[in-house]
């Protein structure tokens, strides 16, 4: 059965202050994408000055050497994101800041995917648990041990 599947699709937008673009992140999310564990559709920098306006960062320019290691992923642009979701991305963060807009596909889920449609098995829901709401969770019960 020769059908195209594909891991879980989420996105992410990780805000940083302005002045913290270090090169960190990017390494760590590159070695995710070389070991074979993402794949990145699109990645987008955005800055939100102190004004409140909003600038796209172009990771293909020259001064794109400031943005953390961001302009490795320049040319991770699939049309997934749009205009509306820059802008909501942007109403998102805070004054001041530089943000990574990432789309990526879990890439170490495939094999299970397949196995699961081969089988007739379908995706009826899903969410994300946010980190920090696992982290609390797990806090408050070791507060109780």
């Amino acid at each position: 059965m020769a059908v195209d599947v594909h891991g879980p699709i989420d996105f992410l937008l990780i805000e940083f202050p302005g002045d913290r673009l270090t090169g960190t992140t990017a390494r760590a999310l590159m070695d995710l994408v070389d070991r074979g564990l993402v794949r990145i559709f699109d990645l987008l920098v955005i800055g939100k000055n102190p004004d409140g306006s909003v600038a796209m960062l172009d990771l293909e320019s020259p001064t794109a050497a400031e943005l953390g290691g961001f302009a490795e992923f320049a040319g991770a642009r699939s049309g997934l994101l749009g205009g509306e979701d820059v802008h909501e991305a942007a109403a998102a963060m805070r004054p001041d800041t530089v943000a990574a807009l990432i789309v990526y596909e879990n890439t170490w889920a495939v094999p299970f995917v397949a196995a699961a449609r081969e089988n007739g098995g379908e995706v009826v829901a899903s969410a994300r648990i946010p980190a920090t709401d696992v982290m609390d969770a797990l806090d408050a019960l070791d507060a109780t041990v």
